[in-house]
């Protein structure tokens, strides 16, 4: 075995951000947004799962586009590693008594340059690697699979853990997947639940090999394949092909190697299958987190909840009490208490409302980050209620005025009329002293005490209506004022306490949403 020159002449690879603009790019942006958007609210699971996707993807971004990453798959004895060893024509790969089961992936590679650094990224040490290129027929075999990686993997059905986990990790990383199995195991379910059906998103890049095909009778062959094909159909591969092979005595080898060799010629296995993963994933992701959001919370539902919670708080009793006192700073009753229970349900019903018809995790979310806002919101609105009286406005100066004339004219007509009795009494009211001259012809003199007592009553009376005019229309602008401070604190605290944060969680599943959108085009 000729291992891999020490020395690299890998040229510079393009890091992901070259593919900003491109399908798979976009794809993959609209991933990494939905997993963003989804952290803490999505399947913890199905997020670390979606990550090590957007990490792989970036990873072998990163890493050479010029060769193709092609992992053979079976089962022990399904002849997996005498098909790797007929498509490189090298005996690479141990078979029958020398080695039943395969330990170790072992990597062949046609096209060096460019490929070590993606054999370390695959986890392949070089002891199990051969360059096709260095062998002495490379000009007799042509160049077809140039920028073939051909991955031997151990025996998915071994009984050993760790050939299990490399088998998972190694399907997880290769760009295209070539299943061997053979007549007697072909139906077992081990292939089938395990990796075909749930890889049916993966379609565009998996071939099915049914092997030993020397070994069926010749009549029974049609048959079998026609049985390994409505299996396949059944797991959601109607896409695969199916090629029967004897790779013992090489037949069905050279189609096999020319499908290989098609699909490494567009240079789009490592894209397509990246795509795949995106796609899978994604589709997950969607069927967990629901339908997005058509809407954020109506602004008519906001009030009508913010009115709700401010009837809870008493605002409109403390309002009726500002209204009826005509007092410079007025009296508010003492008894004015939040009715909790009401602000609850009242969040509550706002939540259930922004959440119907989302996924079940949304639901959770909205409904988790409402119900956690109700003490602070209690606590809050006490504080509002308890703060009233200091933030009641004091009637204004004009008003206070208009309150005082009446009181000032009264005061002047009761002093006029004892100045004017103190005068009857003494017989001097009449005198010429008092008696204030006529105006017109004809007019009887009058004491002028008694004038100025006649016209303090009227200008009490005139006054007086006056002051109620004004202070009535004070006391209800100022209980105006009051109520509708109430409800902008109430307003205020409903915003930073409930409407916002259930408004995150809905730009989050819009987010979310979008995201998987673009993920799945």
């Amino acid at each position: 075995m000729t291992e891999a020159p020490a020395a690299s002449t890998d040229p510079e690879v393009p890091a992901p951000d070259a593919l900003r603009g491109t399908e798979l790019g976009d794809q993959l942006d609209g991933l990494i947004a939905a997993v963003d958007a989804g952290s803490g609210r999505l399947d913890p699971a199905l997020l670390k799962e979606a990550r090590s996707v957007i990490e792989r993807a970036e990873g072998r971004l990163r890493l050479s586009s010029d060769h193709t990453v092609v992992a053979i798959a079976g089962a022990t004895g399904s002849g997996k590693s005498s098909t790797f060893n007929a498509l490189t024509g090298l005996e690479l790969s141990a078979v029958g008594v020398r080695r039943p089961t395969t330990s170790w992936a072992t990597a062949c590679v046609w096209g060096s340059a460019g490929a070590r650094e993606l054999l370390e990224w695959l986890g392949i040490p070089d002891r199990h690697q051969t360059t096709r290129d260095s062998m002495l027929d490379t000009r007799r075999e042509g160049h077809d699979m140039d920028g073939v990686v051909l991955l031997d993997l151990p025996d998915h059905d071994s009984t050993e853990v760790a050939h299990h986990l490399e088998v998972d990790r190694l399907v997880a990383l290769a760009d295209m997947m070539v299943w061997v199995v053979d007549p007697q195991k072909y139906a077992d379910a081990a292939i089938h639940d395990r990796y075909l059906q749930p890889l049916q998103q993966h379609a565009d890049v998996m071939v099915v090999v049914l092997n030993h095909i020397d070994e069926v009778p010749e009549e029974q062959r049609e048959s079998m394949l026609a049985d390994l094909r409505r299996l396949l159909d059944n797991d959601g591969l109607e896409q695969v092909p199916v090629f029967p092979v004897s790779a013992r005595l090489g037949w069905g080898i050279p189609e096999l190697k020319d499908e290989i060799a098609r699909r490494v010629a567009d240079k789009k296995g490592a894209k397509e299958r990246l795509a795949a993963d995106v796609g899978s994933v994604a589709g997950r992701l969607k069927d967990a987190s629901g339908e997005p959001p058509a809407q954020m919370l109506e602004a008519s539902r906001v009030a009508q909840m913010d009115d709700a919670i401010a009837e809870a708080a008493a605002v409109p009793e403390i309002a009726a009490a500002v209204r009826r006192s005509r007092k410079v700073k007025a009296e508010l009753p003492e008894d004015v208490k939040v009715e909790h229970g009401r602000v609850d349900a009242e969040v509550r019903s706002l939540a259930d409302d922004a959440s119907k018809g989302l996924g079940a995790p949304w639901q959770e979310s909205i409904r988790k980050v409402a119900v956690g806002a109700v003490p602070p919101l209690q606590e809050r609105l006490d504080d509002v209620i308890a703060s009233t009286g200091s933030s009641v406005s004091r009637l204004p100066a004009g008003a206070v005025v208009a309150r005082i004339l009446p009181l000032i004219f009264a005061v002047i007509a009761i002093a006029a009329a004892i100045w004017s009795a103190v005068l009857g009494i003494n017989g001097t009211l009449h005198d010429d002293t008092y008696v204030r001259p006529s105006w017109a012809s004809g007019e009887l003199p009058q004491p002028y005490p008694l004038l100025i007592c006649a016209a303090a009553v009227v200008l009490t009376i005139v006054f007086g209506l006056i002051a109620f005019i004004v202070v009535s229309r004070a006391t209800k602008a100022r209980a105006a004022r009051a109520e509708q401070n109430l409800r902008d604190a109430v307003k205020t605290v409903t915003l930073e306490l409930v409407v916002t944060p259930i408004e995150a969680e809905l730009i989050a599943a819009k987010r979310v949403g979008d995201g998987l959108a673009q993920a799945l085009k």
